[in-house]
């Protein structure tokens, strides 16, 4: 009885019409939150992609900024990775040194659709192994009555690394707040701060071939500016990580301190202006340039429609519109950023300092890269390492990590 069951079911079976195959599903991992400006745009995109591609669906996992890199990298090393992860472009070398993720196929036109500067933070060996996706860049903040009660006649704020230290100092002897915010703890952004200054004096952590190249002239003289510079900030400089010097511009306590465009929205009350950072006297007005990025990992067997996902996503005129949600630095220079200076001229420093910027080092162990260059910048500012003996100290331990 049970024999002829089964093969009445298995021929039951046969004659019912074929079922269409189900979907497959593609697994984002997105550091963050649903509840940010922009997820509600990125979710439109991608529903517009669906559409347009019936045979997948995606599921976006949104996961805290601390916990997030973590987990995707262990999923990865595990061999079970989503099929594409929204994560801090720092962490590019180490993925793709480690073959977990796959290069980016771009065209011409689409390559050239990115400034050189911006494309240059995703890329390593000439090949590109993620989509920018947020971006920013920062400013120096300076407060103009401060200025004034200083006696400064720097109607667009000081420019150079010569009168950054002229009105430092001024402020600090004639006014009852610090010359500059300097944040100086134990965090990534007292290394972001430094590198703000190092490209605006023309120097690099590691050039182009991917060679350490700390002990130069330039990045000497950078660490003496900023020892110098330690001298006119607020007391106790490593108790401060950038976010805790907003409080500080806002009451008067400090003249000046460098943040990203969303700053601007945190000084209200305050008669400030905003300029590029001061350009050192071997370089031009630069700035760090911070990307995270969409990556693509390798073994899902979905690689290829997760790229066509992620290019979809980050398409000019979706990225424009998602970059204005976020309120973050346009990804892209062109007629929306001309607009958005039109709009609000506060944002032309922010721009203006793209072409000349340059990315955060990409080493593959980014941390103890940080760890090793933190160290060193706080004994600096603190008068306990000269700048020659930081520079060969940071050159010496960074060419043994990588």
């Amino acid at each position: 009885m049970k024999f002829r069951s089964i093969i009445l079911a298995s021929t039951a079976l046969m004659a019912l019409p074929l079922v269409a195959q189900a979907a497959e599903e593609l697994h984002i991992v997105n550091c963050g939150s649903d509840t940010e400006p922009q997820a509600p745009v990125q979710q439109k995109h991608i529903d517009e992609w669906v559409a347009e591609n019936p045979d997948y669906t995606v599921r976006v996992e949104y996961l805290p900024w601390e916990q997030c890199q973590a987990k995707t990298l262990t999923l990865a090393a595990a061999g079970t990775p989503p099929a594409a992860a929204y994560m801090g472009s720092r962490v590019l070398k180490q993925l793709s040194a480690s073959d977990q993720i796959v290069p980016i196929e771009l065209s011409e036109e689409e390559l050239a659709s990115y400034e050189p500067s911006v494309i240059s933070t995703v890329q390593i060996g000439g090949e590109v192994w993620g989509l920018p996706r947020a971006f920013s860049t920062k400013g120096l903040f300076w407060n103009k009555d401060l200025f004034a009660e200083a006696g400064l006649d720097m109607p667009e704020g000081p420019q150079t690394f010569e009168e950054m230290l002229t009105a430092a100092k001024a402020i600090s002897e004639k006014t009852d707040a610090a010359g500059f915010g300097l944040p100086a703890a134990d965090m990534d952004n007292t290394f972001h701060e430094f590198l703000n200054f190092l490209y605006s004096n023309g120097g690099q952590v590691v050039d182009a071939d991917g060679n350490v190249v700390f002990d130069s002239p330039q990045n000497v003289e950078t660490l003496a500016f900023y020892q110098e510079l330690a001298k006119y900030s607020q007391e106790g400089p490593l108790a401060y990580e950038r976010g805790g010097l907003e409080p500080l511009f806002k009451e008067g306590q400090i003249a000046m301190y460098t943040s990203y465009a969303a700053g601007r929205g945190k000084a209200e009350g305050v008669n400030f202006g905003v300029s590029l950072i001061p350009a050192g006297p071997q370089g031009e007005h630069s700035t760090l340039l911070i990307t995270d990025s969409l990556v693509v990992f390798k073994g899902t067997g979905l690689e290829e429609p997760a790229q066509k996902l992620i290019k979809y996503l980050t398409a000019p005129e979706r990225q424009a519109e998602f970059d204005k949600e976020g309120g973050w630095t346009p990804i892209r220079l062109g007629t929306d950023t001309d607009a958005l200076i039109a709009e609000d001229p506060t944002w032309k420093p922010f721009i203006d300092a793209i072409p000349t910027g340059g990315p955060e080092p990409l080493m593959t162990d980014f941390v103890g890269m940080q760890d090793i260059a933190i160290e060193n910048i706080q004994g600096v500012v603190l008068g306990e390492l000269a700048p020659e003996e930081a520079a060969t100290r940071i050159q010496e331990d960074l060419s043994a990590l990588d």
